[in-house]
């Protein structure tokens, strides 16, 4: 009897480590996302760096409810059928971000597929509150897949944010198993219609779902010629054992190779390294 070879996990290296969230203004970050009953991305998305993020008093903020109707193979925020659309949310948000004195925002959310502006409604409201309560405060928003719907873009980014990101994600050919409800080509196109809008545009890709170099080269370039300004590449980490296994922990020295090569040809800013999310450091992106 023949027996069946099973091919062992990658094991998580030592340079994925994280440090246990301790400290006043980690404390401080919790106190308020809690009073203000707002949700994070830092929370939902599982990040590893929300210690080091809340640490320092900042927090990316994730508007539109805590459920998303993308079933994503990745993420660790859950699917299903969103409840009511908070219309206090706006401004909670803008008042737990002037008690944070933070001089950058971050603000993502779910997608809303059901609603018929896929909440861009709310996005403007929330961007606004913000810039009206604290006018210095300059804005990142994450926005997600508007499937098409330009008028719906248009309101989300017209609220006077400075930077607009769109998450890629990953690379084309694993598109249909990491995010079978998104289309690669229509990413691009949002990110371009964003630029096109006047915008600093920006996007994240994941690593070591199983892409190979010369398709992260590919991306790259894509992201180039539809007008990106800010790329950022970080190692996924499987958040639970439902979600897409994680096929390679990929060495600092590669991620270093995906800079030089992002730079290499025309991409403005690139950050690269196993601990890079979307939002990590995203002062620097202004």
């Amino acid at each position: 009897m023949e027996t069946e070879l099973i091919t062992p996990k990658p094991r998580k290296p030592e340079w994925l480590k994280v440090k246990i969230p301790i400290g006043e203004n980690y404390k401080k970050v919790r106190n308020l996302v809690d009073t203000y009953k707002l949700h994070t991305i830092c929370e939902s998305g599982n990040c590893p760096n929300m210690g080091e993020c809340w640490g320092a008093g900042t927090a990316t903020f994730m508007i539109l409810g805590n459920v998303c109707t993308r079933s994503c193979s990745f993420c660790a925020v859950a699917t299903g059928r969103p409840q009511f659309v908070d219309e206090g949310e706006p401004m909670r948000v803008a008042e737990a971000i002037k008690l944070m004195q933070v001089k950058h925002a971050v603000i993502t959310s779910v997608n809303r597929d059901e609603l018929p502006d896929k909440g861009a409604r709310i996005w403007h409201e929330t961007v606004r509150a913000v810039k009206t309560i604290t006018p210095t405060t300059t804005i990142e928003t994450l926005i997600p897949d508007t499937k098409a719907d330009w008028q719906a873009l248009e309101t989300m980014i017209s609220a006077g944010q400075e930077v607009v990101s769109h998450n890629m994600e990953t690379v084309k050919r694993l598109y249909r198993k990491v995010r079978p409800q998104a289309k690669y080509e229509r990413s691009l196109e949002q990110i371009q219609r964003t630029k096109d809008y006047g915008k600093r545009t920006k996007s994240g890709i994941m690593l070591g779902l199983g892409e190979t170099e010369e398709e992260v080269f590919e991306i790259l370039h894509d992201l180039k010629n539809h007008s990106c300004d800010v790329v950022t590449l970080g190692q996924y980490l499987q958040p639970t054992k439902m979600h897409i296994e994680v096929a390679e922990f990929v060495h600092p020295k590669q991620f270093a190779k995906y800079k030089e090569y992002g730079l290499s040809i025309g991409i403005p800013y690139v950050e690269s390294g196993p601990m890079v999310r979307s939002s990590y450091h995203a002062e620097r992106h202004i």
